[in-house]
This record gives C-alpha cells, structure tokens and sequence, in this order.
C-alpha cells in the first residue's frame, strides 16, 4: 500500500472517530454490537482495531489518542474541470429530461451519454471497490433543441415544458476517487477518470456502427480543479458496438495505468526551471509554431494550444495566485504544466482531452530540452 493510499484510510479514521466522539458527547451514546457490526464491514475501516473504539464508550477522552488532525485535506473552491462554452448538468436531468439520438437509416439507437457514465461507474466499483467514489461531475454543449409532433403548430414562445425536446451534442464527465491522493509541489491530487462523447463526430445519417467514446483516468489538482492525463491512461478513440464492448476497453484501459509512474514523472516537473527570459522564449515560439511552414512544423514535436490560450498562459504567469512566477522571474516546470492545463480549460469538449495529453508531453519534452535533448529545444532557442 503506497504512503497516499495510507494517510488517505487514517484520514477515514480519524474522521470517524471525531464524529463518533461528537455524538457520544452530545447523546451520551454508548457503543451497540449492531454499530461494531456496521464498523467491520466497512472496508475503507475494517483494518482499524474496533476494540478501541468501545473503549470510548467508557473513556471519552480516549479518542485524542487516535486523532491526527496532520492528515486532514485542507478544503478547496470547487472549480468546473472544463469552462469554455459548457454548463453543469445532473446525471438525473440526463436520465429523464433528454431523449436519446438514433441512427436515422435503421433508427437504431446509440450508446445514451447517461449509459456511457453509468458504465465507467461500473468500471470504477470494480477496480476501486474498497474506495471513496463521487458522484459524476458532468458537463454539456452544443444543445440540440426539437418539439413534440402535437406542438407543430405553435410559436416557440408558446411552447410549454412537455413539448419541448433537447439532446447535448457533446458530454464531458469526471468521477473522482477521493480516497486515493497523492501530493506534488504543495498540492493535493486525487485519482479521478472520465470521458468525453460527441455526437457531432459520428455519422446519424447512416445505418447503425461503431460508436466512439473517449476514455481516461488519471488525477486532478485540488487547488485548480486542472485535470492530468497522462498517455497510458488515455484512449482519444474508443470504438465500440455494445455496452460489453465498452465496458471492457474501460476496465482494460483502468487495469493498465500506472499512476505511480504517471505521478513520479509530474513529480520530477518541480525538478525543472525556467527563467523569465526562458519562459519569454517559450511563449513566444510557441505562438509561431502554428504559423511556421508545414515541411518545417512536421519536424517539431507537436503543440495542439492556441493564440488565446497562451495569452492566458502569459497572463496567469504573472497573475495566478497558485502557479505564477516567483519574485525572482523563475517559474518550476509543475507550475508552467498547470497553467497550460488551466488555459486548456477553454477548450471545446471535443478537444479538451487531446490538449490535456499534449501539455503533460510538452513539459516532458521542456525537461528533455534542459537535459540537452534537441527535440524541444526550439522552443527555448
């Protein structure tokens, strides 16, 4: 059990005994077998002695012994893991309030974005059986608006709420696994995974095929919300016919990442730095990249970012309270990786992955380029 995964169940622990502590003393409760019980079977708990925890019962003052406030998570502002043009939508709102697109040549229906969700959940309670796993975080774009046949004839002011009709073109969720953390360069990172669908990049004119899906697990910063994704654990194009397709490419690509290898090289990010003269160069050779002949871009590593997002980038340089510059002009390569990640969340769903991968990438090659590799040098020259 790796050191993360240790504090993370006697952060669990603790918090229960501080609530078992609270209500003890506001009830005067004692401890019941059928609680024990309760307590033993809990499998984020059961390596704690329950013997201990009765004695509370007698001696109230107990508990301290076992309390480490040290290993409590500091608390966040929730911030969405992508902006752009999205909005927040309930799973439930998907389940009853959208109908499902088909294929228009056979009316063969497609893979729902609700039943894609409700899949990797699945995927997640077997992998991750004895952790914390919340509830999706879904975001949606592109709305696709229609109406009942009986409402042929109104105006679109008078339609009322049953003759109304919507699907979302494109679907991003992430399910986070809290129990699972990791800490790099001060920040708290919790395992999370998630999945992109968009309908505007499969053919509903045709007759019923493969459907693609995107798929990946890795972490997220707490102090951003900023999602790291790393090769291993990314599949940008899952083509599947059935759910026990899509269920199996989930659980295969779930059962081959390594996120002790993925966190050692974000680890090795604080290693790196760049100077303000260095981080110039960077921005601004990164903004010629797209402009650059074809012949002499295919020689380069790729850069998928935009103009905008670099001057976000430049900006948040100076500006971010979390990963700017410090006072001497110098910026660590985990804090230049989080302000692309965080200028790739203006990113549209159905790039936002894609982006996120190159940026992990691109700072692997900044590293290399330091070390003297001259695949990325151009970029600092």
């Amino acid at each position: 059990m790796s050191l993360d995964l240790y504090l993370n169940r006697k952060k669990l622990n603790y918090l229960l005994l501080l609530i078992l502590k609270t209500s003890i003393q506001m009830n005067n409760l004692t401890i019941t077998s059928n609680f024990t019980n309760i307590i033993e079977q809990d499998t984020f708990i059961r390596d704690f002695n329950i013997s201990n925890i009765n004695q509370l019962s007698n001696n109230i003052l107990d508990v301290d012994e076992y309390l480490t406030p040290a290993v409590v998570l500091p608390k966040y502002t929730h911030k969405p893991f992508i902006e752009a043009n999205t909005q927040e939508i309930e799973l439930l709102t998907l389940q009853q309030d959208c109908i499902i697109p088909v294929f228009s040549k056979d009316n063969e229906k497609t893979i729902a974005h609700q039943e894609f969700i409700d899949i990797a959940q699945e995927c997640a309670y077997s992998i991750y059986s004895g952790e914390t796993i919340e509830i999706p975080e879904i975001r949606v774009s592109h709305q696709i608006k229609g109406r009942t046949p009986d409402a042929i004839h109104k105006s679109a002011k008078e339609l009322l709420e049953h003759e109304k009709t919507q699907y979302f073109e494109r679907m991003a969720f992430i399910i986070k696994i809290p129990s699972i953390t990791a800490n790099i360069g001060g920040n708290t990172l919790s395992l999370t995974l998630g999945g992109v669908r968009a309908y505007n990049q499969e053919n509903l004119y045709n007759k019923k095929s493969f459907e693609k899906f995107k798929f990946f697990i890795g972490f997220q910063n707490l102090v951003c919300c900023n999602l790291c994704v790393s090769t291993d654990g990314f599949l940008s194009e899952i083509k599947v016919s059935s759910y026990e397709e899509l269920y199996a490419k989930i659980l295969e690509v779930m059962q081959n990442y390594k996120a002790e290898q993925h966190l050692e090289l974000m680890r090795d990010f604080t290693n790196y730095s760049l100077t303000e003269h260095q981080f110039a160069q960077l921005i601004g050779k990164s903004r010629l990249y797209n402009h650059l002949p074809k012949s002499q871009r295919l020689e380069l590593p790729e850069m998928t970012f935009n103009d905008g997002q670099f001057n976000t980038i430049a900006r948040d340089y100076y500006q971010d309270e979390s990963f700017c510059k410090d006072e001497y002009g110098n910026i660590n390569l985990w804090n230049v990786y989080n302000l692309f990640t965080q200028a790739n969340k203006s990113s549209y769903i159905d790039t936002f992955l894609e982006r996120n991968l190159n940026a992990f990438e691109f700072n692997q090659g900044i590293c290399n380029a330091i070390n003297g590799d001259n695949n990325y040098q151009w970029f600092l020259s």
